[in-house]
């Protein structure tokens, strides 16, 4: 069927000079912005060869001066406009536009109908040289996404808060935080523990094969304060403790005692444990309980049995012990292979044991940067099993009392909502990758709203390795960044999907 309007039709003639009129009130739009407080703005302007993009910084010029910004939400809406016609009726024609909310980012007081455009990277480089701390180490960690070229340059300062990472499989999140890993340990001296549960970060002290010579130079010195403690067979520092080493409450977790429950078994194991001769311990293991003359002990032995603890390839009374490393370090940054583990419950059992050392001596004040990577396993928001229970409670006194010892967390997961609430709202930082929910971005804003929520809105858009950073790491407000590329190996990659070249191929 044919649409087009036949123009000698009087209403198709009336439809043609709406639409005409609609067009050039839409192209004529100016981008213009007005701000009440002189902190955040509003503004307007033309779908027509938009060149505003949300998380764009922009600069706006108006007769007392011009002022740098960032837009932080950008959205198409309707607005309706009178427009006089020849016989002096007014007729109302409903256009389309841009608009959306922004912030400003320097001083100065309120404007009205200020003109609008997407700063320069020059620009946009200077101001961020203005704003920048020269007392503190810059990581570089990329680029950013709306200022070709600029390199997005984080706050170390900011890592004395705790930060949270999260984004969906697939978001680049495991690469990117290596990458973040790698320029901490060049550019600054904090001490990194890292609990890894996939073994995607024992290559952070092995250079990359096809690295530039000049990034290659400058983590030259890194491996030699990696430390990696591993159980794959041939590593150089086996993942070791002991069970007399770990706390009480870790030591009844492990054994499923409720202090209270089982207060009989769990006053005996604490006995036991406690008894020395000679000043050693009577007791080092568990595997000694059943041969143990003391009836309660034998039970608690088979206890273990039953349960499987006594086949953990974890203890061992006689390799160095992974705790005593956390209490006389050799090393600036120590990796956690948990993925080294067999099962689940030993790698709760190893972070537990890991988190309760690092409070203990939490008097020494030494900061340390704690890497929890699948967070949802160790801080669970709904714990599963006493060694669960037991670790969630101590990540959370830890996001809330750690800080003032010099304890930082850094805490990664894919599933933010599956991480303790408790944990999540003691993050200043936050550094979002590729997520899909709106649920949990809703979530997120609710909970990070030092973010502008119209920031947030646009990850689900984000590529490969782009993500937001806002909160203490980059006070400048919030910014999109295209992660660069790392300097060391990144371990537990998925698998190539090779099978899916056509055959013969």
């Amino acid at each position: 069927m044919d649409t087009a309007l036949d123009r000698s039709d009087p209403l198709a003639e009336q439809i043609t000079r709406y639409r005409d009129v609609r067009e050039r009130i839409e192209k004529g739009t100016l981008a213009l912005a007005t701000s009440v407080d002189g902190r955040a703005f509003e503004f307007q302007a033309s779908l027509h060869g938009l060149a505003l993009r949300r998380g764009a910084y922009v600069v706006l010029e108006h007769a007392g001066g011009r002022r740098f910004g960032q837009l932080t939400d950008l959205a198409s809406h309707t607005a309706d406009v009178g427009v006089p016609g020849v016989d002096g009726a007014t007729t109302t024609v409903r256009v389309r536009l841009a608009g959306g909310n922004g912030l400003l980012l320097d001083q100065g007081g309120p404007f009205h109908d200020a003109q609008v455009r997407p700063a320069l990277p020059d620009e946009v480089r200077a101001w961020l040289a203005e704003a920048s701390r020269p007392d503190r180490a810059g990581l570089v960690v990329g680029e950013l996404l709306m200022a070709p070229g600029v390199l997005a340059e984080l706050d170390s300062g900011g890592l004395n808060r705790h930060t949270f990472m999260c984004g969906q499989s697939g978001s680049g999140k495991t690469y990117s935080l290596g990458l973040l890993l790698e320029r901490v340990l060049v550019e600054t001296s904090l001490r990194i523990v890292i609990l890894d549960p996939n073994s995607d970060y024992v290559g952070l002290g092995r250079l990359r094969a096809d690295v530039d010579p000049a990034r290659a130079a400058a983590y030259r010195s890194v491996p030699d304060d990696v430390a990696v403690w591993s159980n794959e067979p041939g590593a150089d520092r086996l993942l070791r403790l002991r069970f007399a080493e770990l706390d009480a409450r870790t030591q009844g977790a492990v054994l499923g005692l409720d202090p209270i429950a089982d207060r009989d078994e769990y006053a005996v194991l604490t006995d036991l444990l406690r008894a020395t001769e000679a000043g050693r311990p009577v007791v080092s293991g568990l595997d000694q309980l059943i041969g143990s003359p003391n009836p309660a002990a034998q039970h608690l032995g088979m206890r273990a049995l039953n349960l499987g603890v006594l086949d953990w390839s974890i203890w061992s009374p006689d390799a160095p012990s992974l705790l005593q490393e956390l209490e006389e370090p050799s090393s600036r940054c120590l990796v956690v292979d948990l993925g080294s583990l067999e099962t689940l419950d030993e790698q709760r059992m190893v972070a537990d044991a890991v988190l309760a050392s690092l409070w203990r001596l939490r008097r020494n004040r030494e900061p340390v940067l704690v890497v929890i990577d699948e967070a949802h396993n160790i801080c669970a928001a709904e714990p599963s099993n006493p060694v669960s229970t037991v670790s969630t409670e101590r990540a959370v006194q830890i996001a809330a009392e750690g800080r003032k010892y010099g304890l930082y967390l850094l805490v990664s997961t894919q599933r933010p909502d599956k991480v303790h609430e408790n944990v999540v709202s003691q993050c200043d930082n936050l550094l979002l990758m590729r997520m899909n929910s709106s649920a949990d971005v809703a979530d997120l804003a609710r909970m990070f709203s030092y973010v502008p929520p119209g920031l947030l809105d646009g990850a689900p858009s984000f590529g490969m390795g782009q993500a937001l950073v806002g909160g203490r790491i980059y006070p400048q407000g919030g910014a999109y960044v295209q992660m660069g590329a790392r300097v060391s190996q990144e371990g537990g990659a998925d698998i190539p999907t090779t099978w899916a070249r056509p055959r013969g191929a």
